[in-house]
């Protein structure tokens, strides 16, 4: 089992940033790639930005030079930096992990932060 904890939303102007953490525990090994999604009131929860084991790094075309995820191995930690925001980036941002428990594929989400842009 992997548990995510982020932290980091918050209330911020259009143009300002904020920086997400996910601090991830338990069979952290097993971890082959985090994610973060955002889910607005009324819409699908879509995928923002990924990173696997290896480092590689995907975003969606709208936060594409806006946004950078990132990790900190020693402290089982991923990040998303974002920077000049928008009032379309409103939403609740789940931090997920996926992860395999021998031939299992898992997956583990947060609980949530909300990050509310205003104009």
């Amino acid at each position: 089992q992997v548990q995510l904890v982020e932290s980091g939303g918050g209330l911020v102007q259009a143009g300002g940033s904020l920086r997400l953490s996910c601090a991830a525990s338990g069979s952290i090994f097993s971890i082959n790639a985090m994610g973060w999604y955002r889910q607005a009131p009324g819409n699908q929860r879509d995928l923002v930005a990924s990173i696997t084991s290896g480092g590689s790094t995907g975003y969606a075309d709208s936060v594409k030079g806006r946004f950078t995820i990132s990790r900190d191995n020693a402290k089982n930690t991923v990040f998303l930096q974002m920077n000049s925001l928008k009032p379309e980036d409103t939403a609740v941002y789940h931090c997920n992990a996926r992860y395999s428990i021998g031939s299992v594929l898992r997956e583990s989400w947060g609980q949530g932060t909300q990050v509310t842009v205003s104009s």
